[in-house]
């Protein structure tokens, strides 16, 4: 037997060190955790104790745990049709893949800014907005704090809500604060109640709630983390400023754009008060940042409303957060690169600071797999299905988005667009990190071609 060569040990370690213990990427690594995590899902709702009067089918166990890891909510079993046991499994699933995501994406910012070069390292920590790698460990602790924090208070507050006013005895408040705290925090859209929130767009109370805990679960933890520190507008990160002007700016539009389109529809907000048509149209802008849930019947809403609705969804929220999308910040550097373009500007400048190229070929790279994906997925529904082309759009961005906003077809479609669907909401919660990755660890060409006159436009 040969003896052990120190060297060649040290070596060993480095590569472990350098690619995992399987020289798995954190991508792949990712994606095989969140696989494993369904199919654990899959195989506790497949028990015939899962369902309220009758057990899932495998492929209805399968679809429930996809929806439920990837935060999405898309359901062809609703929760209220699932026993008990059913419903904590979802629910805890919802916690884990919406939590497990982006305390993966801290770790796996970490984990690169060890192995890379500086220069990959800036990309790293500009993906994740963190300066050093030091401030990415606190991120990772601060992410489970902000959780706990967050989703307790919002929980108890639902019950002494629900509770005092009468709404549920207490053991049945205290569970359903419990699930829809998790569920709003998480962006799943996850709801108990018949018709989602449609009955409770006379209780400012419980809208004022599960909004501002949507908005904090979509606006990107280290926006939260920068704003517990600073605790001063103007001492603020420009990021920081920009994407809560941002989040806020668009959810007024949407609130807006909701309101008046919807206001004479008798199937949706028409039959209602003014008051109460303002709480809906701005619990559902808020939920069509990658939330999910529905204050009036969806099925009913104009076409035009759909397409807001769509555009609302493809946007998402913000980076490093429990929602999906291109993400707010994708959004805003895309809109900036556009306005530098028409304005003659060689350089890309947000709030008196310059973008570098990789951000703006990063976004752009974010916008166009996901506008491609999300087409290619539109055709095969559409060869697939008989079922009216704005249905089927909004059912295709709210899986790729990973929202879970249908207007109703979801447990319509065949198999196959059922399949497609499955694909979409996996592809959503793990695609950004994945693409983020590629990006940062991408070897850059020494090799310089001369430049040619092309025509665009």
């Amino acid at each position: 037997m040969h003896a052990l060569d120190p060297r060649r040990s040290l070596d060993m370690y480095r590569r472990m060190r350098r690619g995992g213990s399987f020289g798995v990427s954190p991508p792949a690594l990712l994606a095989m955790g969140f696989l494993g995590l369904i199919i654990v899902g899959t195989l506790l709702l497949a028990l015939p104790f899962a369902g309220k009067v009758q057990s899932l089918s495998l492929f209805e166990a399968l679809f429930t745990a996809t929806a439920a890891v990837t935060v999405t909510g898309l359901a062809i079993i609703e929760p209220q049709q699932l026993s008990l046991f059913g419903q904590w499994v979802t629910i805890i699933l919802v916690q884990i893949g919406g939590l497990g995501f982006v305390t993966f994406a801290v770790v796996s910012a970490i984990t690169l800014g060890h192995r890379m070069s500086l220069r990959q390292q800036s990309l790293a920590q500009e993906a994740f907005n963190q300066t050093s790698t030091a401030r990415l460990r606190n991120t990772a602790v601060s992410v489970l704090r902000i959780t706990v924090v967050i989703e307790f208070s919002a929980m108890l507050l639902l019950f002494l809500w629900w509770w005092g006013s009468g709404r549920l005895n207490a053991p049945s408040a205290l569970y359903h604060a419990f699930f829809h705290a998790v569920a709003a925090f998480n962006n799943s859209g996850y709801a108990l109640f018949d018709g989602g929130l449609a009955s409770f767009v006379g209780d400012g109370i419980t809208i004022a709630i599960l909004s501002i805990v949507v908005i904090l679960g979509g606006i990107g933890f280290p926006v939260i983390v920068e704003v517990m520190r600073k605790k001063r507008w103007r001492t603020l990160p420009p990021y920081v400023r920009l994407m809560i002007l941002s989040a806020l700016l668009l959810n007024l539009i949407g609130f807006a754009g909701i309101w008046l389109l919807e206001a004479r529809n008798p199937g949706t907000l028409g039959a209602l008060e003014w008051a109460d048509q303002a709480r809906a149209a701005w619990m559902q802008s808020v939920s069509l940042r990658t939330a999910g849930f529905a204050t009036f019947s969806m099925e009913a809403m104009d076409d035009s409303t759909a397409l807001l609705a769509v555009v609302l969804m493809f946007i998402g929220g913000g980076s490093m957060s429990t929602a999906g999308g291109i993400k707010l910040g994708t959004f805003v550097v895309i809109m900036a690169a556009v306005f530098a373009y028409v304005a003659q500007r060689k350089e890309v400048v947000i709030m008196k600071r310059t973008l570098s190229p990789d951000t703006v070929q990063k976004a752009l790279a974010v916008v166009v797999v996901t506008t491609l994906t999300a087409v290619l997925a539109l055709l095969l529904l559409t060869i697939f299905e008989d079922i009216p082309f704005a249905a089927l759009m909004v059912e295709v961005i709210a899986a790729l988005s990973t929202t879970g906003v249908t207007q109703g077809v979801t447990a319509q479609l065949t198999t196959p667009s059922q399949c497609v669907i499955l694909a979409l909401m996996f592809m959503g919660r793990v695609g950004p990190l994945t693409l983020v990755y590629s990006l940062a660890t991408r070897a850059r060409s020494r090799i310089r071609y001369p430049e040619m006159d092309f025509q665009v436009g």
